[in-house]
């Protein structure tokens, strides 16, 4: 009783003394024992428990309805007919058929996915507003750290880490080196070490070069292109010797040997092709991933979050969803959205070492 009294703004035990005048039936406090307090008329402690109960039921109702009832806006910070929008586009197709909304895809372009995601953080938390995004979000938390302008750990909450897809280290095939041990020694002996292409600053194909660097000693330059594309022709023509990247990406060059694949960047080999050895077994630590996944803005209720994930696992199990994983080259995680967490924060502290000790400038 007492708790109750206080939530309705009443001081328990007082007054103690309440007087009734006989006209009007209205009460008089005694102010030698109400202490200065206020009495309320039963009337008024009626109308207060009636609006906090009314409150309550409402976020009740709230935290417990169905979801969705309405369209969801699912962002996507890249431009159509990437690998984020491809994936969100056949993820957004089965959430809709699983929870009976649709999911329109929005695509918010601009400053390397920072646009769209900021967009979603300050989106109101209730399950309307989703984000798929990649890794160059912690990568972007690293590269961009004095002008980003939300806090990723903070400002975004985990749904699940969607797919991952390794960087693969290819050579041209004039460089005489058919393994990465191999491919290391060649690089200490050469003078200036060999040429990396990568795909831009701040890009994982770029940090994967300085991890390189750093594990192995060696003196190379790396030579930065404006994207995987462009990286990808570099090391086709001839321009540079060595580069880290997408299976996509470098795909068609491997299958017409202009580029020769040799390890993988992943922590363990994948499905795409088990033959090839990872990094991390020469090299303990060196493991670098392209990975998507799927927040929503902080806040949002723990329901909302518990159906998106279970959704996007359902979907990831599809057979038609499996098959177009495995011709991109992307293998299905589904976690839980601590094990997101996780990843970010070992991201965000792996690439901070990395770009302090290579001596890159962020902004």
């Amino acid at each position: 009783m007492s708790l109750l009294l206080r939530a309705l703004g009443l001081r328990p035990g007082y007054p103690r003394r309440v007087k009734t005048a006989s006209m009007s039936g209205q009460p008089i406090i005694d102010n030698k024992s109400s202490r200065g307090g206020v009495l309320m008329s039963h009337r008024n402690i009626a109308g207060r428990i009636t609006l906090s109960v009314t409150l309550a039921l409402g976020i009740a109702t709230a935290a417990t309805a169905a979801y969705p009832e309405k369209p969801v806006r699912f962002i996507v910070p890249f431009s159509t007919g990437g690998g984020t929008d491809l994936q969100g586009r056949l993820l957004a197709d089965k959430l809709r058929a699983g929870l009976g909304q649709n999911f329109l895809v929005e695509n918010r372009t601009g400053n390397g996915g920072l646009i769209g995601a900021e967009a979603v953080t300050k989106a109101a938390p209730d399950g309307y507003t989703v984000l798929m995004t990649s890794a160059s979000i912690s990568l972007n938390a690293v590269m961009q750290k004095k002008s980003i302008r939300f806090d990723l750990l903070k400002d975004l909450d985990p749904v699940t880490w969607v797919s991952n897809t390794a960087l693969v280290l290819a050579v041209h095939p004039s460089v005489p080196a058919r393994s990465v041990k191999e491919l290391v020694a060649l690089s200490l002996r050469a003078p200036s070490g060999l040429n990396i292409a990568a795909n831009g600053v701040g890009t994982t194909s770029h940090l994967s070069a300085e991890m390189f660097k750093q594990f192995t000693k060696a003196k190379s330059v790396i030579i930065q292109y404006k994207g995987g594309g462009p990286s990808g022709l570099g090391l086709a023509t001839g321009e540079a010797d060595m580069l880290f990247n997408t299976p996509p990406a470098l795909m068609p060059h491997i299958n017409a040997k202009r580029v020769r694949a040799l390890a993988v960047s992943t922590e363990k080999p994948t499905a795409w092709n088990p033959a090839l050895p990872t990094m991390n077994t020469f090299y303990p630590g060196f493991v670098t991933d392209q990975w998507y996944a799927v927040f929503v803005p902080a806040g949002t209720p723990k329901n909302v979050v518990t159906t998106l994930n279970a959704q996007v696992k359902k979907a990831l199990d599809a057979k038609e969803v499996r098959e177009f994983y495995r011709q991109q080259a992307l293998d299905p995680m589904g976690s839980s959205p601590e094990e997101l967490t996780k990843l970010i924060k070992g991201e965000i502290a792996k690439y901070t070492d990395i770009v302090q000790k290579a001596g890159i400038k962020t902004r």
